[in-house]
């Protein structure tokens, strides 16, 4: 693609990495197939190739955002299943980021727009300030058909029901000899409304020789105001982790820092990047960024026990945008689950997102309440005994639609290696 940008905004590092990408597309089209708004839509501008143009033109004007541009990159679930199929390498992802963030500032959203967003990035990232909204949500469950569309989904995703859940532990000693010392991500939204993945996570890593600790002042990874183009508080969020797990680092050692959000592990992965700049930061956020592992892709390398339960039971993978496409880890946990003898299947579009996407399924509730259902229905069709993913997000989405329950990799490889047996499984083991 050709681009036409000025000497002057090529000497900022923003446009000069835009204009890297733009030049690397060739409108092939390949990704259109496997965009799921496009796949809803039909429109080009819902499609990766199209939104290029928008972004290219917006980024070459100089000027501020047109109303069209934020209307269609705010369509787009950042799945980046456009760059898992692209052939010529294109960084959509880090364009898109500059799309936002240039929409962010530039672009006047209506009022109850720019509440909402601004609700969502001063409560989420939170967790105290996320579990008294809850509280509220619950108590408006009732009434939420009668709301309007984004206020209706914010309430639809609260759960009925909060789950008992302490503090965890800020080490969690390893069971037997210590061979790993690792950080594992506290997180926002992941603890308040599934506290019980945390507590597999640890069971899982304690019982193969790992120290998990989790440090103070470690907590959001920075993706929710990210992805709505709020850089500054997103990179509040990304310094106050490295700083923390900078301490654990320097102190008694790290062999990895583990996430089992794969959206939160696709953002601290990408640190490194969103800092290169930052001569005060940058050496630390690469070195963070290299020892982000997903849980998943730890636990690949543990040789995990495996006590002969023998569940027998069929499991659906849904294999979360933000692990397959984000991270490029696909294998890894359908492997780890048959050998800890579940049979695992898959759906004909395990490509495509379910429409969680962070925040997407409350700011684009029509489009991600169609994508969510297109998804239930494929993974209740395999006719498993539940579903597993890897993402917190999906796990709600696919949740409160589908008839299959859903439960998070690691709690069944948890279970399958000792631990406890995950909430809505079938009583009957099927050997």
């Amino acid at each position: 693609m050709q681009t036409q940008f000025t000497p002057e905004q090529l000497a900022t590092p923003e446009i000069r990495e835009a204009n890297s990408i733009l030049r690397a597309c060739v409108h092939c089209g390949f990704c259109t197939a496997t965009c799921p708004t496009y796949v809803l839509t039909g429109d080009e501008r819902d499609s990766p190739r199209g939104r290029i143009y928008l972004i290219k033109d917006m980024l070459e004007s100089g000027g501020d955002a047109a109303s069209e541009v934020a209307r269609h990159v705010d369509r787009c679930l950042s799945c980046l299943g456009c760059m898992t199929t692209c052939p010529s390498g294109v960084d959509y992802m880090h364009l898109v980021d500059h799309a936002r963030t240039r929409i962010e500032d530039t672009y006047r959203r209506p009022w109850v727009e720019r509440a909402l967003r601004a609700l969502i990035a001063h409560v989420l990232p939170h967790p105290a300030r996320f579990r008294r909204i809850l509280a509220l949500a619950r108590l408006a469950r009732p009434v939420a058909p009668l709301l309007p569309g984004r206020l209706r989904a914010m309430l639809e995703l609260a759960p009925e029901r909060r789950e008992p859940a302490s503090a965890p532990a800020a080490v969690t000693p390893a069971r037997g000899l210590r061979r790993q010392r690792v950080a594992l991500l506290a997180g926002c939204v992941q603890p308040t409304l599934a506290p019980r993945i945390g507590a597999a996570t640890r069971s899982l890593l304690s019982r193969h020789g790992c120290e998990v600790v989790i440090p103070d002042d470690a907590g959001c990874c920075g993706a929710l105001p990210h992805h709505m183009g709020r850089n500054g508080e997103s990179l509040a969020h990304v310094r106050a982790n490295i700083a923390a797990w900078w301490r654990e680092i320097e102190g008694e050692g790290l062999d990895a820092i583990v996430v089992d959000a794969s959206g939160c592990g696709a953002m601290v992965k990408d640190y490194g990047h969103l800092l290169r700049d930052d001569p005060e930061w940058a050496d630390r956020a690469a070195r963070v960024s290299e020892l982000a592992r997903d849980v998943t892709e730890f636990a690949a390398g543990l040789e995990l026990m495996n006590p002969s339960r023998g569940p027998g039971l069929a499991i659906a993978y849904h294999g979360a945008c933000s692990l397959r496409h984000g991270q490029k880890i696909d294998a890894a946990p359908r492997l780890l689950l048959a050998a800890a003898g579940f049979e695992v299947r898959e759906p004909a579009d395990a490509h495509l997102c379910c429409g969680s996407a962070g925040t997407y399924n409350i700011l684009q509730p029509h489009l991600a309440d169609q994508l969510g259902a297109r998804k239930s229905a494929s993974l209740d069709a395999l006719g498993a005994d539940a579903i597993a993913t890897g993402n917190i997000g999906c796990l709600i989405q696919i949740g409160r639609v589908g008839a299959t329950p859903v439960v998070h990799t690691v709690e069944l490889l948890d279970w399958a290696t000792g631990g406890p047996r995950p909430t809505g499984l079938p009583l009957v083991d099927k050997i």
